[in-house]
């Protein structure tokens, strides 16, 4: 979606975005409003890389839209927290009831900028739902510059590819007395539907379908590389182990006469305690990668995402920090499909 467009709609329903400028000339738009990373611009272009919900278009719909007591979500990055059986199912073990806790999302972000940072901040309650224990935290989020790794490299690609990039620094606090629970901090970014997800892998690794029936035709394993064809209609979802994920995931999508790609480069360690489960094998752990393909009445966009290894408690404080980078390229697709290789695996 436009930029200036969005930009301009959600001023006019009352819920400005913050705007965040990068030394190579990156743009970002945040949106306070669920602590989102709405938009991601390469220098001297408007068109976002990111997918936002198409009900902000325009103002009239923009204000229905967040006017109603359904979940708003607004598109973009968002970090969420693990486990999800925790977190999302009040009622676990019944999956009748999905909800997002308000004080999570949309939560209660404030933003700051300074010396060239944007961060912003949600403290929260928020209760689990197998211990019913309440659990105080706080989420901070902040940006900083990600130069194109390539920029030292020979090509022509280097010079001929728009690029934005990012790199995103958040910390997971949690306070209290007594037995501090694991919690996880969980980032995810939704792009536009019908595109292929890319996963590097050490080795062959057979990815755990969480939910819905995924084809072989959109499903390929490879010895050190997963495509999963993010087209399908309804609801999937997979997951990746943290032993096989080399720390970096892309997404390939075409728009219009362009090409895009969108890289996430994240810490893996496998030795830490990824806490995130499926929803019926609540003692398989492990997972530090997770794709959802939605092509529903939720919208149609695909979601790259990735866990954080959970909290650790010293003396009644549990926390845990995160740093990766996001970088985004956009061109010819013979280019975009050369810097895939460079980048993730020359299995692309």
């Amino acid at each position: 979606m436009n930029g200036s467009k969005l930009s301009e709609t959600l001023a006019a329903v009352g819920k400005p975005p913050e705007t965040w400028r990068s030394t190579d000339g990156t743009t970002a738009m945040v949106l306070p409003y669920g602590g989102r990373i709405l938009g991601l611009f390469a220098p001297g272009d408007d068109e976002n890389f990111f997918w936002t919900n198409p009900t902000l278009r325009d103002a009239s719909s923009a204000k229905e839209f967040y006017h109603g007591k359904q979940w708003h979500n607004s598109g973009g990055e968002r970090t969420w927290l693990a486990p999800e059986v925790d977190f999302f199912f009040p009622n676990f073990p019944d999956l009748t009831t999905y909800f997002q806790q308000r004080e999570l999302d949309p939560g209660f972000y404030e933003a700051s900028s300074g010396n060239g940072t944007l961060r912003w901040v949600n403290r929260a309650t928020l209760t689990m739902s197998r211990t019913k224990q309440k659990v105080d935290l706080e989420i901070a989020k902040s940006l900083a510059p990600a130069l194109n790794p390539l920029r030292h490299s020979s090509g022509e690609e280097n010079s001929a590819l728009k690029y934005a990039g990012f790199t995103l620094r958040a910390t997971l606090q949690l306070r209290g007395s007594g037995q501090l629970p694991q919690v996880g901090l969980w980032h995810l970014t939704q792009l536009p539907h019908g595109g292929d997800l890319l996963v590097p892998t050490f080795s062959r690794s057979q990815p755990k379908i969480y939910f819905g029936a995924i084809s072989n035709e959109d499903l390929i394993v490879q010895d050190h590389l997963i495509r999963y064809k993010m087209r399908g209609p309804g609801e999937h979802k997979l997951g990746v182990l943290a032993t096989a994920v080399t720390g970096r995931v892309g997404y390939i999508y075409k728009a219009g006469d362009e090409t895009s790609l969108v890289i996430r480069n994240f810490n893996v360690n496998p030795s830490g305690d990824y806490v995130d489960v499926p929803w019926s094998e609540t003692g398989s752990f492990g997972f530090a990668l997770q794709a959802c393909n939605v092509n529903s009445h939720l919208g149609e966009f695909s979601e790259m995402e990735y866990h954080v290894p959970a909290t650790q408690s010293v003396e009644g404080i549990s926390g845990s920090e995160d740093e990766s980078q996001l970088w985004a390229f956009r061109g010819p697709e013979p280019m975009i499909m050369s810097v895939a290789r460079r980048l993730l695996s020359p299995e692309v």
